[in-house]
């Protein structure tokens, strides 16, 4: 029983000591006293904080935040210089060609004594700058005879002689205008044709700034859908002066576009609608004759008003392969020499005319995107011959 009474007396002191623990600690816990009531100026933090800020308009039907669009300025127009008076101002460029015409041969003909090496070298001054055997000697013949009968010494009497001689083998009652106008409601037609590497693209589009400084309304027909970069390239040249340019999909028909280029142009009542067309090596028939085609299929609006072939100057007789083939396809009515400005075989504007019938209508002075030119044939040969040579006297 003793026992029994012991452990009963044990539990019951660990029962008191477990309730003392939880009570103690709560008789010991004070309330703390309540903080302090401020008053906070909220004017400050008004000021601090500025303005209101409005938010972006949002959607309503999305509750999508939608920013306004960027502006941006369409780039202005340019203006192309003036046509008259080009070639003039652009004389200088011919540097090269002047060596050869200006220096070298008025420098043989105002020797003292003009024997038969003399006029040998003459000759040969003329054909190395590409003005062609027959022309050279028919130059040459007339040059001899007039100063035998003239007795002409001085410099400026055979640079007289010499520059008339020139223009008269240039031909200068050949046409040489561009026939841009519009008949009956149809845009005039310009199709312009040449060979890879003579600068077509680019020449294409610094013929629209001629027309466009001649005050003529202009659409470009990207027609050379072999190269996106073509047409890209005539777009950016279009766009410069506020010409519309019709391109069709890479690969499309070159027919096709050139077709909806001249109905753009009927629908939007321009002047003059200009076409580009592939670079074509002129012994691939194939492509000789898609562009038969592309003039065939422009021909249903009308007839084409000009073909404008594309020649670089420094490829010299070479490039007379290249004109009389592409007049065997279609009938080139007009020539544009380019990079006269870097060749001294400026003669070869002689021998395109001889070979050919075909006048030059403009030539390339430069890289600059007004160095196209109207000719001229006496401005031309006043250029070859350069100022230093007019005034010299012998």
């Amino acid at each position: 029983m003793t026992e029994y009474l012991l452990i009963a007396l044990a539990l019951l002191g660990v029962l008191i000591l477990g309730a003392l623990g939880l009570v103690v600690p709560r008789l010991r816990r004070r309330p703390e006293p309540p903080l302090p009531e401020t008053e906070v100026d909220t004017r400050a933090e008004e000021d601090l904080a500025g303005p209101p800020v409005e938010a972006p308009e949002s959607d309503l039907s999305t509750g999508v935040l939608v920013e306004p669009p960027p502006v941006v300025e369409a780039p202005p127009l340019e203006v192309p210089e003036p046509t008259a008076g080009r070639l003039v101002r652009l004389r200088s460029r011919l540097s090269r060609s002047q060596n050869v015409f200006g220096k070298s041969l008025l420098g043989l003909l105002s020797r003292d004594q003009l024997d038969e090496d003399t006029w040998e070298e003459i000759e040969d001054s003329l054909i190395t700058a590409d003005v062609g055997i027959d022309a050279t000697r028919e130059i040459v013949d007339r040059l001899r005879e007039r100063t035998r009968v003239l007795g002409t010494r001085s410099g400026s009497e055979l640079r007289a002689l010499l520059a008339a001689e020139l223009v008269n083998a240039l031909d200068p009652t050949l046409d040489r205008s561009l026939h841009t106008a519009p008949k009956d409601g149809v845009p005039a037609v310009l199709l312009v044709v040449g060979v890879n590497g003579a600068g077509k693209t680019t020449t294409c589009g610094k013929i629209a700034r001629v027309l466009v400084a001649d005050g003529r309304s202009v659409i470009l027909g990207a027609a050379d859908t072999f190269r996106a970069a073509a047409a890209d390239q005539l777009e950016t040249w279009a766009g410069r002066v506020g010409a519309e340019t019709v391109r069709g999909p890479e690969r499309a028909d070159p027919a096709s576009v050139a077709f909806d280029a001249v109905r753009r142009g009927i629908d939007t009542g321009v002047d003059t609608v200009l076409i580009d067309t592939a670079g074509r090596l002129q012994n691939k028939v194939g492509l000789m004759d898609e562009l038969g085609k592309v003039k065939r299929v422009v021909e249903k609006h009308g007839p084409i008003d000009e073909t404008i072939l594309i020649l670089d100057a420094t490829t010299g007789q070479n490039g007379l392969e290249q004109a009389r083939v592409f007049t065997e396809v279609v009938n080139v009515t007009g020539v544009v020499l380019t990079k006269l400005d870097g060749t001294a075989k400026g003669g070869i504007v002689i021998a395109v005319q001889r070979k050919l019938g075909i006048p030059v209508k403009l030539v390339g002075l430069g890289e600059g995107p007004d160095d196209l030119a109207p000719f001229d044939p006496a401005q031309f040969v006043d250029a070859l011959l350069g100022t230093e040579a007019a005034g010299r006297d012998a």
